[in-house]
């Protein structure tokens, strides 16, 4: 890398304005000398979807015969300024050689004729030897070198098992230490709030750094490293080839999220729930984002089950004045949870959310410094799932018309039911809700009586008594990875014709169990496409104070197959 070229996460400024580039960078394992063009080629077409850097993971082939020649030339035809690793085995890598033979291969990159932008070395080795420390200093540029090449020096810790106790303690080694150009951790997150904390460390850092949780929960810090002005950030080339877990590929970060267009002041919004990996909402509503010319972004925002998980998490994501967080879609399984914080923030609340007793959207307004102004709480699914399946019902005829008088099997008693049933009482339909735990049927119907003709269905043996116009499933069962996503909510026994309607809230896939059964039994379907766009169009509106582009969101899930494997 030429001494003119910028370096990701340096701090410079334009003008009055402080100004941070943070790389996208593919990361790459190289295992034999047989595969260096191969992996050429995926970089080169990781660089044409975006990456601004390449990891090569030499790991493997450092361990070749011949490994050193073919490093030589992945150096040298690189289609972009790279990293050179070997990771140790005990940092998660697969590096099991001495440690000598490794320091005097990366000796060797560095002082070649092609040496790498930077060389990786874990913490825990430049502490552990000062021999170590002399040769690996012969490799890297830094104020104390005397001669002039382009490589310098990442110090890393990984920890695959948690949070280690001594991070701010290991942070502060890199810092100080001379030789360290950038510092990197990267630690499993156990919740969104680990993501939280690492946010602040980067913001917070006295010289660049890498801040990186892993898995699920630390996908946040990758897509929004960008914002907090980290160094960068790495991806896999391709789904199945990530280096670490919960890695998502270049193209998702470049196109999903828009990762080179986030900055300081993006608004961050997210799908909560668990699970959330195949949620269409970060495809759509980041495109809608884009296409309305709004500073925003849209990430997955997983929240493991229970009240106190999603209190505490959605309670500090509110608080973090960095994250300036705008607000959430909530699903599964959290949706009167949302209800139940609002009442506890003093959050307004939307009368129709009330009447369900679950809500599905947060509203999170600041002011001009970033302090929370006002919280509200939406249900944007009744409306939309009765407009849905009216649709389905008799296309011609308004919504009320449609559905007013027919009856109703609602299978669930969660908060997707608990709208589905309230949106058709709204309209004057019978509803018979349908759960396996027959005490949670009962609540639905508590507490909505009042609104108008719903009941409790006795046994699931009950739906087939062949007195329904429409079946709603209002469960995850069906759902591309959730525990039953091969099953359906309808009885073996069930017959149908052109004359009922099958509906599913479920979206990923579009075509599942219960629909494809529904349709080849003769049943007219209605997918949870439909339903997913018309509340989603309602959320944009109450998070951004305009409506989307008509069609916008549809246009965005057109084309759409069954195929079970999608997700976004």
């Amino acid at each position: 890398m030429p001494r003119s070229e910028p370096r990701g996460g340096d701090d410079s400024r334009r003008g009055s304005t402080l100004v941070v580039v943070t790389l996208l960078c593919v990361s790459i394992f190289v295992d034999a000398p047989a595969d260096v063009p191969l992996a050429i080629e995926r970089a080169a077409r990781a660089v044409a979807d975006g990456a601004r850097m390449v990891e090569w993971r030499l790991d493997a082939l450092a361990e070749d015969p011949d490994g050193l020649v073919a490093i030589q030339r992945l150096l040298a035809e690189s289609p972009a300024p790279c990293i050179a690793t070997i990771r140790a085995e005990e940092e998660g890598g697969t590096w099991c050689g001495d440690e000598q033979t490794r320091i005097s291969i990366l000796e060797a990159i560095g002082t070649g004729d092609h040496p790498p932008a930077y060389i990786d070395l874990e913490l825990g080795a430049w502490n552990r030897s000062a021999n170590l420390r002399q040769k690996v200093r012969l490799a890297i540029d830094h104020a104390a070198q005397v001669r002039d090449i382009s490589t310098r020096l990442i110090l890393s810790s990984h920890d695959f098992g948690g949070r280690p106790a001594n991070l701010i303690s290991r942070i502060a080694d890199m810092a100080a230490t001379d030789a360290c150009a950038v510092g990197k951790v990267a630690y499993m997150a156990r919740s969104l709030r680990d993501s939280l904390e690492m946010f602040d460390l980067v913001a917070e850092r006295v010289k660049p750094m890498i801040g990186l949780c892993m898995g699920e929960y630390g996908l946040p810090t990758r897509i929004l490293a960008p914002k907090f002005g980290g160094f960068l950030t790495f991806a896999a080339t391709d789904d199945g080839a990530a280096t670490a877990p919960g890695q998502p590929t270049v193209r998702d970060l470049a196109e999903t999220y828009r990762f080179h267009e986030i900055g300081p002041r993006t608004r961050v919004y997210g799908v909560v729930g668990h699970p959330v990996a195949h949620s269409l909402g970060p495809r759509v509503h980041n495109r809608g984002f884009a296409a309305a010319n709004i500073d925003a972004v849209y990430i997955p925002m997983p929240v493991a089950p229970g009240w106190e998980s999603f209190k505490a998490t959605i309670g500090e994501c509110i608080d973090h004045r960095r994250l300036d967080f705008g607000g959430c879609s909530v699903t599964l399984p959290h949706k009167e949870h949302l209800l139940r914080l609002g009442r506890e923030l003093g959050a307004e609340i939307d009368p129709l959310a009330e009447r369900i007793g679950a809500a599905n959207t947060l509203v999170v307004a600041r002011d001009d410094d970033g302090a929370v102004a006002g919280l509200r709480i939406l249900n944007t699914d009744a409306t939309a799932a009765v407009e849905s399946l009216a649709a389905g019902l008799d296309p011609d005829r308004s919504v009320g018309e449609a559905v007013r008088g027919r009856r109703v099997a609602v299978i669930g008693a969660g908060g997707v039911a608990r709208a589905v049933a309230a949106g058709l009482l709204a309209h004057e339909a019978e509803v018979v809700v349908f759960n396996r735990t027959r005490t949670r049927s009962e609540n639905v119907v508590r507490d909505l009586r009042e609104h108008g003709a719903i009941s409790v269905g006795r046994t699931m043996d009950e739906l087939a008594c062949g007195c329904f116009h429409a079946f709603v499933n209002a469960t995850p069962v069906g759902m591309a990875g959730g525990e039953a996503a091969d099953e359906s909510v309808l009885p073996d026994d069930l017959r149908l014709d052109d004359s009922v309607v099958v509906m599913d809230t479920v979206y990923t896939p579009r075509m599942t169990p219960m629909l494809a059964i529904a349709r080849d039994r003769g049943a007219r379907i209605v997918d949870g496409t439909a339903m997913f766009v018309a509340q989603a169009e309602a959320q944009f509106a109450a998070w951004t104070g305009q409506p989307p582009a008509p069609g916008r969101y549809a246009g965005l899930l057109a084309g759409r197959d069954g195929d079970r494997g999608e997700s976004a």
